[in-house]
């Protein structure tokens, strides 16, 4: 083969030999030291490419081999320097990268010193710094002139893109892989001749501005709502109506402890207020707005918040049934007719057949001689009660409510501690201190001597409570003047003058100040009482003489 830069009939080089390389620039280059920088960097700057129709020098095995790119812009070939033990390899370009291939004469002519560098030209006394970048252009077309340095080279200047041609990456809609391809693509256009822009490239880039302005329109939009929303809440009156209302009604059932958003929340789903914010804020105004109380409420539709806190504080628009510490059952049916509007009697109807749906609880009792299975069990409170309303549904509530209240109470084990068999017993004795007793002093006393008189060691009384409440209840009455001819002459469990132990079951329905005193009661000994007023003042007596003075002040008070 053909050595580098020699004719076929050369001797070897000798290592003095000065002409080595590509002598001039690139033999100083050899003799600067720096060949020991590139030889570990040979294979990282110039990795190995595909090689077509190659031509080496040497061309021994194991050498690297080297690919030296074409770069148009500059209408040269740049390679690196050549290093001891390597031969250079030149890849064969293809016709449109190259129009001459003439790079040094390998027809067998000897190498020639070059021309020494001229001693007025700056450059010239730079072989190192400037002929390491440079291509040796000697025996060529592009020989004369000599390439400018690079300090004193300018970038060629890029022509100016057509109108609406190019636009930039982001509008563009391409993906970053393609930008290389599409900027060449960009360029043979603009050197074409009365070429038109894509119009699919347009319309791409129209759709993609029209995406930026909704994001940045929506964006605005959202950011004007949250601020209007920020200004209503902190700034703006809540939405209220005006007036007294219209012509429509709509009960309201207010539950126990709602506060006033409660309420309000509950006024705005009927339609009689616009807002809850409204109402709290007219609750706020209004001097008494924090007594309102649980129950139900007839009100106007559509009304301004002022008018419906004005008119829930007149017990007018209250629609409730309430329910009295020790008022009985029967009274409590009633008051249900007459609130929901129905026939009387229809409450009673519904307990009697329904009382086993209502939830009461497990200790409940409903023997043959028992009046009224519900009779202790429709705890006092306010209940909400209006037209339109079922009596089960109403009494089921007051159901729930005793349930609820005896249940932390513990009955059933309390019941067996003081000497009674079962939570309706001790349900029993409540309801007959409620009935009897006045204050809740009288309360504990009264206990004490129901306690005392069912006692079997109990020789005062001999067992018999002789209450007079037993037997009202038993007549429906409240009278407290009872001879003896029509007590004796009763024998109804509920008379217990008659009968000993206590009756069937409760004969009211007893409040809790009653409940509590059942279960604490005094310890002084107490057999006897009576109310010696005839109405509020009750006294006690430990044994029957002392009894009989009560007895003849009652009389005397009373007129007897």
């Amino acid at each position: 083969m053909t050595e580098y830069g020699r004719g076929p009939g050369s001797e070897p080089w000798h290592p003095e030999d000065p002409l080595y390389g590509d002598g001039g620039w690139r033999g100083q280059q050899t003799h600067t030291g720096q060949q020991s920088l590139y030889d570990g960097q040979a294979q990282q700057q110039y990795p190995q490419q595909p090689q077509h129709g190659d031509w080496t020098q040497g061309g021994q095995p194991g050498h690297d081999q080297q690919q030296y790119p074409y770069h148009p812009e500059q209408g040269r070939q740049e390679y690196g320097h050549q290093y001891p033990g390597q031969d250079q390899q030149y890849a064969a370009h293809t016709p449109q990268q190259y129009q001459h291939q003439d790079v040094w004469n390998t027809s067998g002519a000897q190498g020639q010193v070059p021309y020494p560098p001229d001693p007025g030209d700056p450059y010239g006394q730079q072989p190192a710094a400037y002929g390491a970048q440079q291509h040796d252009f000697y025996r060529t077309e592009d020989a004369y002139p000599p390439p400018e340095p690079p300090g004193r080279r300018r970038p060629e200047p890029e022509p100016e893109p057509a109108a609406g041609e190019e636009e930039h990456a982001f509008f563009s809609g391409e993906d970053d892989e393609d930008d290389a391809e599409h900027e060449l693509q960009s360029r043979r256009e603009r050197r074409g001749k009365g070429k038109k822009p894509v119009k699919g490239k347009k319309r791409r880039n129209g759709c993609a501005c029209l995406v930026v302005c909704l994001v940045f329109g929506g964006g605005l939009g959202g950011a004007g709502y949250f601020g209007w929303k920020f200004y209503q809440n902190r700034f703006a009156p809540a939405p209220d109506y005006a007036g007294e209302g219209t012509s429509e009604s709509v009960t309201v059932e207010i539950p126990k402890g709602a506060g006033g958003w409660e309420i309000g929340r509950r006024l705005k789903e009927a339609g009689v207020v616009k807002s809850a914010d409204a109402f709290v804020s007219a609750q706020g105004q209004n001097p008494k707005g924090d007594t309102l109380q649980a129950g139900a409420y007839l009100l106007k539709k559509e009304m301004s918040a002022a008018s419906a806190v004005q008119l829930m504080l007149d017990p007018r628009s209250q629609s409730n049934v309430l329910v009295k510490p020790g008022e009985r059952n029967a009274q409590v049916y009633q008051a249900i007719d007459k609130q929901l509007g129905v026939s009387a009697g229809t409450t009673k109807k519904v307990a009697k057949a329904e009382y086993k749906n209502l939830g009461l609880p497990s200790w409940a009792q409903n023997s043959g001689s028992i009046q009224d299975p519900l009779e202790g069990f429709l705890w006092p409170a306010t209940y909400p009660a209006a037209k339109g309303m079922k009596p089960e549904a109403v009494l089921k509530q007051m159901v729930a409510q005793s349930k609820q209240k005896y249940a932390p109470y513990n009955l059933p084990a309390k019941a067996k501690a003081m000497g009674l068999k079962n939570a309706f017993e001790l349900l029993t004795v409540a309801s007959l201190v409620q009935a009897e007793g006045k204050t809740h002093d009288d309360f504990r006393k009264m206990a004490e001597v129901v306690y005392n008189r069912l006692k079997p060691t109990n020789t005062e009384t001999n067992q018999l409570l002789q209450f007079d409440s037993t037997y009202n209840y038993l007549k429906g009455t409240s009278n407290i003047h009872i001879s003896e001819k029509e007590i004796n002459s009763n024998r109804s469990p509920y008379n217990t003058y008659t009968n000993k132990g206590l009756p069937p079951g409760p004969i009211g329905n007893p409040g809790e100040d009653a409940l509590r005193a059942t279960l604490n009661p005094t310890h002084d000994g107490w057999f006897y009482f009576v109310a010696t007023d005839g109405t509020t003042n009750t006294e006690f007596a430990k044994t029957y003489a002392e009894f009989q003075e009560l007895k003849d002040k009652f009389n005397a008070s009373s007129g007897n």
